[in-house]
């Protein structure tokens, strides 16, 4: 019975082995029986390498071969002399035949890549302008293509390669002095006497004679008529369809490269020597500083003030100071009831779409006092707080070694004193790491203070802005801590809901900044020309004074018209969130041929825009955008205590070449289609001077 029943049960496996599916997937990882089965293979080779004969040691060699994840790189070369090894930058590569590789008539194909190059060309010429950075590939194919003209390449010339070896520790460098400490205008570089005068919402600067100095930045009217022009080129049916098949083009293309080279990406990546997920640079570069610790991170702080600062006077009321427990008190508070659910600082469905309830996120309790008290830096405490917590922060940055962040800090823009106060509390507390760099975000809220009458104009909010720049610029030691400061910040961001209705357009007729002293707020596209403008000016005067430059990182596309896209394609070097790329095939490809950088936080979008399956991040990489991840804002979005700052790893130098040489194809494609109609205009006019008829393609 026991025979018959051993029998039965092997007959049914095997029956119903026959009855599976031929498509489906063993539950182990095939990766992982690949791997098994060559460190196997390799470990009989080394056992049975003195007994067997070299024809019997080539055959297991080419058998591990077969379907293997290395391809032998593990192989010893003298174990394998007549071959040479297949170096890692080698890869199985995707490659169409035919004349019409791109799948529309020449014609199509031809008036979509004018349309194209036109765009990049735009692009160029404004980044170059400001001295932002351009993608070196393609400046190169606009450059050595079309027309021969030089670019402007001299903000991102060639550096030379480190002769570091590869497996060599790199740490950010470590300031022998603290960099706040050199306070003294006498090591400062000394004023130059100009004066500074804002017209027309840019700034101007004077020498002393009374001459302008040349300080370029776009006319309004030329960026007005690119700007429609872009907003045409987008809406085009024809160039519509091209992009969006080039797009499909590239996520089909990264599947099959996915398919063919996931095992020697997989190979690679472990040989590289002491790197991994945790131990490679990884930096944020959008992440808010209000924000950048999490609820457990802020409820500890609080807890530790009320014990340690009880009695300090943190707060005025009607004229009378308030101590941190009387603060408590009149909330009816003590330390022992705070926990992180009652802080209620977290983001949840209840914010979706809802931008003012997840401002109101950001007050501890849901009390505005406590995030004056604690996260900001101008309080009657001066920011004392605020400074140690994101100390603390730098301090657990520092310790990890590999994680680097860009941290917001705000100016609003409602007094002239806003940089030297922020200033200030960055030097007196020394608010410093050497793994942290700031950037200024700009909310756009002049309809907010222009109803509370603490701006008059737009022109005004402006010259809060940008104006003390100018005069550190000439004159550091007039603002001897706001020039220390300006050394760590790289760059500007604007900032605010994009979802608000903009009842304005901007073009010719649109007031002056001088004269919006209207009670709406200007339009996206009019926030970021008077940014730019005024930064390109100020970037020009830094620069002939060998100081740092700056560049416009502003939030773009997380939601609203799809205009904002079309501003940050033409004037930002980087920007945050792109979401709305998703509805955009044109500016989808622009954004991929400029490989324009764009910090994408799904978790934020999950909580405030778009839900997290919708997130369009992985079909962005996939295609080969230039996207990152990026935390935002760790206090409303995470629970653990680790900033997860970190970027979208492209594997090895195989996933390097096949991203570098798609980019090349497709900047070859539209170039070389504008390229063969010139030079059939050539030919033609060549062709009529000599008395024939017209050239024939």
């Amino acid at each position: 019975n026991i025979t018959f029943l051993t029998e039965l049960f092997s007959r049914s496996l095997a029956e119903s082995e026959m009855r599976s599916a031929p498509y489906e997937f063993p539950e182990e990882s095939p990766i992982e029986q690949l791997e098994e089965r060559r460190h196997r293979l390799e470990r009989q080779i080394s056992q049975d390498i003195k007994f067997e004969p070299d024809i019997l040691l080539r055959a297991k060699q080419d058998f591990m071969k077969t379907d293997s994840a290395t391809d032998l790189d593990q192989a010893p070369k003298e174990l394998y002399p007549e071959r040479e090894l297949v170096p890692e930058r080698e890869y199985q590569r995707v490659t169409i035949s035919g004349e019409e590789k791109c799948g529309v008539p020449f014609t199509d194909l031809l008036d979509a890549a004018k349309c194209v190059v036109k765009a990049l060309f735009i692009r160029e010429k404004y980044i170059s302008l400001s001295m932002q950075s351009f993608c070196r590939t393609t400046a190169r194919y606009l450059q050595e293509e079309l027309g021969g003209r030089p670019l402007d390449l001299n903000t991102f010339e060639e550096m030379p390669e480190s002769s570091v070896s590869a497996d060599a520790t790199v740490h950010p460098p470590v300031s022998e002095t603290h960099p706040y400490e050199v306070l003294d205008p006498a090591s400062m570089p000394p004023g130059l006497g100009y004066t500074c005068k804002m017209v027309d919402g840019v700034v101007h600067v004077y020498t002393q004679n009374s001459s302008e100095l040349d300080l370029p930045y776009p006319d309004l009217q030329e960026y007005i008529a690119d700007m429609n022009m872009m907003m045409a080129l987008i809406i085009n049916g024809p160039v519509k369809s091209f992009c969006y098949r080039r797009l499909q083009y590239l996520s089909s293309k990264f599947q099959m490269h996915i398919l063919l080279n996931e095992m020697k990406e997989l190979a690679a990546q472990k040989k590289v020597p002491h790197r991994d997920f945790y131990n490679i640079r990884k930096v944020d570069t959008h992440i808010h500083a209000s924000s950048c610790m999490n609820q457990k991170h802020l409820l500890r702080f609080i807890k530790r003030a009320m014990k340690k600062y009880p009695g300090e006077i943190v707060h005025v009321e009607q004229g009378r100071g308030q101590t941190l427990s009387e603060v408590f008190e009149s909330m009816n508070l003590t330390a022992f009831d705070l926990s992180v659910d009652t802080l209620d600082m977290h983001a949840d469905r209840n914010t979706f779409h809802r931008f003012d309830k997840f401002n109101s996120k950001y007050n501890p309790i849901g009390e505005s006092i406590l995030r004056e008290i604690f996260i900001k830096t101008d309080n009657h405490v001066e920011g004392k707080y605020f400074g140690h917590m994101i100390k603390e922060v730098m301090a657990d940055l520092e310790e990890s070694k590999y994680q680097n962040v860009e941290l917001r800090l705000s100016i609003y823009g409602r007094s002239r004193d806003e940089w030297d106060k922020l200033a200030e509390w960055a030097v007196k507390h020394k608010v410093y790491s050497d793994n942290v760099r700031w950037l200024v975000q700009v909310p756009r809220l002049f309809d907010v203070y222009h109803t509370k009458k603490q701006l008059s104009n737009f022109q005004e909010m402006l010259e809060n802005i940008f104006m003390p720049l100018f005069e550190v610029t000439v004159n550091p030691s007039s603002h001897p801590q706001l020039h220390l400061f300006l050394e760590h910040v790289v760059g500007f961001d604007s900032v605010d809901d994009e979802s608000k209705p903009e009842h304005h357009i901007f073009n010719l007729d649109s007031p002056k900044p001088v004269n919006w002293t209207e009670e709406d707020n200007p339009p996206y596209s009019y926030y970021l020309y008077y940014m730019y403008a005024n930064m390109t000016v100020l970037n020009h005067l830094r620069r002939q004074r060998n100081l740092n430059s700056f560049v416009l990182r502003p939030h773009c596309g997380e939601a609203g018209p799809i205009h904002h896209l079309v501003s940050g394609f033409m004037l930002s070097e980087n920007i945050s969130h792109g979401l709305l790329l998703r509805k955009a095939p044109v500016l989808q490809y622009l954004y991929y041929l400029a490989q324009i950088g764009i910090a994408m936080s799904p978790l934020s979008n999950n909580s405030l825009f778009l839900s997290y399956h919708r997130n369009p991040l992985p079909e962005y990489l996939s295609r080969g955008l230039m996207v990152s991840l990026s935390t935002d804002d760790p206090l409303q979005f995470h629970f653990t205590k680790t900033i997860k700052i970190q970027g979208i790893k492209e594997k090895t130098y195989i996933r390097v070449a096949y991203r570098f040489e798609t980019l090349c194809e497709e900047l070859n494609l539209i170039t070389q289609a504008v390229r063969s109609e010139e030079l059939e205009t050539v030919e033609e006019q060549g062709s009529l001077c000599m008395g024939a008829g017209p050239a024939r393609r």
